[in-house]
């Protein structure tokens, strides 16, 4: 039985969310009534304003305004111009931070992850909570974790580039 996640389990901090994330399943209806699902195989934290990887490390802007808003809030934005990537908010009001939805079980990368679920700007600012087009369910798998440090933020500097705060199911 797959229960949709309530806005309780993402207003906690993000290096809670992001491990407990992995396993559970991203649900996407299309206009045209299909269901698409895809388990979530990979997270990465990015937390606060003091996280130099972190959108919000530059402070509120127009681009970052959903980062401070309530937990379970959609954020996608385009990245190097061309690839969709979706994060979800988490925490509390004011303090942005969110996890970026790094992979599925299929789809190897968050580019291949939202072109496969069909995810674009429409669904920024919606939210995982009440979204009737997207949400994420669990229906009680637990898979064994790894961790690792985050990808593509060479920008952030030695300390933030190497905080483990991206977690993987384990290979078996």
């Amino acid at each position: 039985m797959c229960k949709r996640l309530d806005e309780a389990f993402f207003h906690r901090d993000c290096l809670k969310v992001a491990p407990d994330l992995v396993g559970k399943l991203l649900v996407r209806r299309l206009p045209n009534g299909v269901l698409l699902q895809e388990r979530i195989a990979e997270t990465e934290a990015y937390r606060g304003e003091e996280d130099l990887a972190c959108h919000a490390s530059k402070g509120r802007t127009s681009r970052t305004e959903l980062l401070y808003r309530e937990s379970g809030i959609i954020y996608v934005y385009l990245c190097y111009g061309m690839h969709w990537l979706m994060n979800v908010i988490t925490g509390e009001l004011e303090q942005p931070q969110g996890v970026l939805f790094r992979a599925g079980v299929v789809h190897n990368g968050p580019a291949k992850l939202t072109k496969f679920l069909q995810i674009d700007k429409q669904l920024n600012g919606d939210s995982f909570v009440t979204c009737a087009d997207l949400w994420i369910a669990d229906d009680g798998i637990r898979p064994k974790l790894c961790t690792d440090r985050r990808v593509g933020i060479d920008y952030a500097g030695e300390k933030w580039k190497n905080m483990p705060w991206r977690w993987m199911m384990e290979s078996e």
